[in-house]
């Protein structure tokens, strides 16, 4: 079903694939399911697979067929109920990662405003910050082999030096062996950036952060929608001109 693929919408999720009105979701959605034989769904996001999972159980969200999360710590099948992690893929991330995390805890302990996120992460750590923290904190901790990146105003995500959500993607598309131009790429924060940066065709939706349209502005191929989440993606598919009957485009 991927290999012959006429696109793939490889999306974030908050704030773009579960953004939007109810009507533009529903609209973008059952286009999904009504053209899952030649569409593709791809989930690039900073959530767990155990939160995945949830997403879609109740049924209104389409399953994607493979799965980038953790902020491309992560990159797995989905099977509808279960992320099955795709170890070939994962070596080098894991590789990478090695046995930091507690010497990366360590390094952050006792800086002012950052809360560690009670998931069990594999490949990463990450934080909420409030009004108290200084980002010059943190500055030291790409000398301990990782990367630090802030974003949504409100996490700390401390990465794999070089693992993020665009090398992760195109490692998976490489492994799949799909054309990069039949490829949409989807978000609307900073987190999502290298996605963009990676040259495949993009929709920055609207109401995207103000950072994120800042570094995008001299990407050519990432299209700044004016539609917010799911309108956005409608919007980008009919400007990037991705599939021959696009879903309708909001009144």
């Amino acid at each position: 079903m991927v290999s012959g693929a006429k696109m793939v919408l490889a999306t974030d999720l908050d704030g773009t694939f579960l953004g939007g009105t109810q009507a533009d979701r529903a609209r973008l959605y059952d286009w999904l399911r009504a053209n899952a034989g030649d569409v593709a769904l791809f989930f690039v996001t900073g959530r767990d697979p155990g939160a995945i999972a949830e997403i879609c159980a109740p049924g209104f969200v389409p399953a994607p067929v493979f799965v980038i999360g953790d902020v491309g710590t992560t990159i797995a099948t989905f099977d509808g109920a279960t992320v099955r992690p795709i170890p070939l893929l994962e070596d080098e991330i894991a590789t990478t990662w090695g046995d930091r995390a507690e010497a990366l805890r360590a390094a952050i302990a006792g800086i002012p405003g950052l809360r560690e996120q009670d998931t069990p992460f594999r490949y990463r750590l990450s934080y909420h910050y409030d009004a108290s923290f200084d980002r010059a904190r943190v500055a030291h901790l790409p000398e301990l082999g990782v990367d630090v990146l802030i974003s949504h105003g409100r996490f700390v995500d401390i990465l794999p030096r070089g693992i993020s959500k665009g090398p992760s993607l195109l490692r998976l598309l490489e492994y799949l062996a799909l054309d990069r131009d039949r490829v949409l790429v989807a978000g609307d924060t900073l987190n999502d950036l290298s996605m963009f940066q990676t040259g495949l065709l993009g929709a920055v939706v609207g109401g995207a952060e103000a950072e994120l349209l800042e570094a995008v502005a001299p990407l050519p191929r990432a299209h700044v929608c004016t539609g917010v989440g799911a309108a956005g993606i409608i919007e980008a598919i009919h400007a990037h001109g991705l599939h021959p009957e696009p879903p309708e485009l909001t009144s």
